[in-house]
């Protein structure tokens, strides 16, 4: 019970500096998923690709283990990355109520309020500029685990910054045939990272899935 009290009186008294480390940490691990992407993206093959000849032998062409390791790796950061964007989401609350509490008390304050508005600025996501809207069983898309409703803020080259039309997803779709992409989506208010590669299957298109763009 000793212990309840004094985590709870530390939650209290959360400061920037706790906030700032947590940020450091979720840049660190959003870090090393783009690395364990690139892996996979040297390799060749995707989170879902199949590392198994037609004769059910490990690949020669890839380095399985490598594969593997990167696979899981990701899947581990995923769940810590969630983690702490919780964490700092609970932080910014706690602090935002202490600095309230203490503006109402002396009505001073105003510096820490917009240092925490540039915190709150910081942790934000990018604005999506293209939505999910169909996605097809059995294809590409599908078996990256692309979901309706997916917001995009990064589409292998393409992001929020330089996007214009869908013309450009088209252009990077139709030049990384057989290439795994890094795409990032916004799902349920948490940033969600898979590898899509583009390819023929028994459907039309080389993904399988609609996408429409977001009006800004």
């Amino acid at each position: 019970m000793k212990m309840t009290g004094e985590n709870s009186a530390g939650k209290s008294e959360t400061t920037m500096d706790d906030v700032k480390n947590l940020v450091k940490t979720k840049d660190e691990i959003e870090e090393q998923i783009k690395a364990y992407y690139d892996v996979l993206e040297d390799q060749g093959v995707g989170v879902e690709g199949v590392l198994v000849d037609a004769e059910g032998f490990p690949r020669a062409d890839v380095n399985v283990y490598q594969i593997r390791t990167a696979r899981h790796s990701i899947s581990c950061l995923q769940n810590d990355h969630k983690a702490i964007m919780e964490e700092i989401e609970e932080a910014l609350h706690r602090l935002h109520a202490r600095e309230k509490a203490k503006r109402e008390q002396d009505g001073a304050g105003d510096q820490e309020e917009a240092t925490e508005e540039a915190m709150e600025q910081q942790v934000t996501l990018p604005p999506p500029f293209a939505r999910v809207d169909a996605v097809t069983q059995g294809s590409p898309a599908c078996g990256a685990g692309l979901r309706v409703g997916d917001e995009v803020i990064e589409f292998g080259s393409v992001n929020t910054e330089n996007f214009q039309n869908l013309q450009n997803i088209a252009s990077v779709v139709q030049h990384s045939e057989g290439k795994p992409l890094r795409v990032t989506v916004i799902r349920d208010g948490q940033k969600a990272q898979m590898s899509l590669t583009p390819q023929r299957w028994s459907g039309r298109g080389l993904l399988g899935c609609n996408i429409v763009p977001i009006q800004q």
